[in-house]
């Protein structure tokens, strides 16, 4: 059995799903582009940056995976997700001022915070 729960970093939300299985939080990869990128379309964004991350052979890319994640409209669309050490790769690829905090924040709710019932 899987889970989904959002998670706060300064005030923007951040979609994750717990996979039992594998024990880890898989997160939402354009979610946490937005927040670091401040894009006014991080989908955008997200899907310059994979380009270049194939192109340059980056295994970040092929560490992707594809999840049903709830949009803001309720309804459950696949969506890019990682795992916290490819969450902290794509961080190392984009230039922002959040990047150190949001590792500080990520390592929190990545490896320590358990999955709630």
């Amino acid at each position: 059995m899987a889970s989904d729960k959002l998670a706060i970093f300064e005030g923007k939300k951040i979609r994750r799903h717990w996979d039992e299985d594998k024990e880890k939080w898989y997160f939402s990869v354009v979610d946490i582009v937005a927040v670091l990128s401040e894009s006014s379309i991080p989908k955008r964004y997200w899907s310059d940056l994979k380009k270049k991350l194939k192109t340059e052979g980056s295994e970040v890319y092929e560490k992707i995976v594809h999840l049903k994640l709830k949009a803001p409209d309720g309804k459950l669309r696949e969506s890019d997700c990682a795992d916290t050490e490819t969450i902290f790769r794509i961080i190392q690829s984009i230039p922002s001022p959040n990047a150190e905090p949001f590792k500080l924040w990520l390592a929190r709710v990545g490896y320590f915070e358990r999955k709630l019932s």
